[in-house]
């Protein structure tokens, strides 16, 4: 009786790394499938521009390929092409002349810590198109108001809310002391759950408007059965 083949085990980081030095390309585009969303999120969390951050990564990835053989596994491989990702970011952001401000990712330092929540979790894609739309849209919203957060805070969030990295991790990433990890990611999500809060406290007061064309429309329509026959009008209670 021939038992079903199984699929090969992954290959582990440091295999990877390995095969990737000695010129494996397939090898390399493993890793980069492996690690895409992850960094691309990185780049984006400090251009805040699409484009940017896929060129970035581009070219962070292109480094990281060439100097490969200079790996030698003092970090995770996750978290050394996490920083090659980060400082190229920040160099394109440095020489962007749409960007007034250098980006400083050792901005102000807040007291507090990160010792309320822990990673975002999103619900599974089960829903209809009506709420596949809904959920589409308040994506849309979560991602404009993390684009709007500070920069020294917005990394930070992005690595250990999405990408789910342990505050040692993004410490290692962002050479920022432990500390400080947690102190802007609370703060990080205590500015973002005010602005959502702002957002949700403006679509309340715009809920079932009643301004506008709809007020106009009904007015009218009222007029118009008040001046037509009395067939038109409702019976009345009294």
């Amino acid at each position: 009786m021939q038992t079903a083949t199984q699929a090969p085990p992954p290959l582990s980081d440091a295999e990877l790394a390995v095969r990737i030095a000695a010129g494996d390309h397939q090898a390399f585009e493993r890793l980069m499938r492996r690690y895409n969303r992850q960094l691309y999120r990185t780049a984006r969390s400090i251009l805040r521009d699409d484009t940017e951050a896929e060129d970035a990564l581009q070219d962070a990835y292109l480094l990281a390929y060439r100097g490969m053989a200079n790996f030698r596994g003092e970090a995770n491989l996750s978290t050394w092409l996490t920083r090659i990702v980060i400082n190229e970011a920040i160099g394109r952001a440095r020489k962007n002349a749409r960007r007034a401000e250098i980006i400083d990712l050792d901005g102000q330092v807040w007291a507090a810590d990160d010792s309320q929540g822990g990673p975002m979790d999103y619900p599974a894609d089960t829903e209809g198109p009506d709420q596949a739309a809904l959920r589409a849209e308040a994506r849309r919203l979560l991602e404009r108001k993390i684009d709007a957060l500070p920069n020294a805070f917005r990394t930070v969030f992005m690595l250990r809310a999405l990408e789910e990295m342990t505050v040692e991790e993004t410490a290692d990433c962002l050479q920022i002391p432990e500390a400080t990890v947690r102190s802007r990611y609370f703060r990080a999500r205590g500015m973002l759950r005010e602005s959502l809060a702002q957002e949700i406290d403006h679509a309340f007061d715009a809920a079932f408007s009643f301004d506008g064309a709809r007020c106009d429309r009904i007015v009218a329509r009222t007029l118009e059965r008040i001046a037509g026959t009395p067939d038109d009008l409702p019976p009345s209670n009294g």
